[in-house]
C-alpha cells in the first residue's frame, strides 16, 4: 500500500513538475546508498540498548519477579 502512495505521488509530480520527479528518480538511489551507514549504527546502537536492558533486568529474571497488574 505504501509503494502505491508512493507511486501515486511521483505520478503527480511527474505531471506538475517533471524536471524535479525525474531528478527525484535519479537521486533516490543514491540517498539510499548513502543511508546504509546510518541504518547499520542504528541496528548496533539497539542491539546494545536491548543488552544493557537485559543486563539490568536479569536479576529480577532470575528472582522471577512480577510486577502487580
Amino acid at each position: 500500500m505504501k509503494l502505491l502512495i508512493v507511486l501515486l505521488l511521483w505520478a503527480i509530480l511527474l505531471v506538475l513538475c517533471w524536471p524535479i520527479a525525474l531528478l527525484a528518480l535519479v537521486l533516490w538511489p543514491i540517498v539510499w546508498l548513502l543511508s546504509i551507514p546510518f541504518r547499520v549504527v542504528g541496528m548496533a546502537m539497539e542491539a546494545f540498548l536491548r543488552l544493557v536492558k537485559a543486563v539490568l533486568f536479569f536479576p529480577a529474571r532470575v528472582l522471577r519477579y512480577r510486577e502487580n497488574t
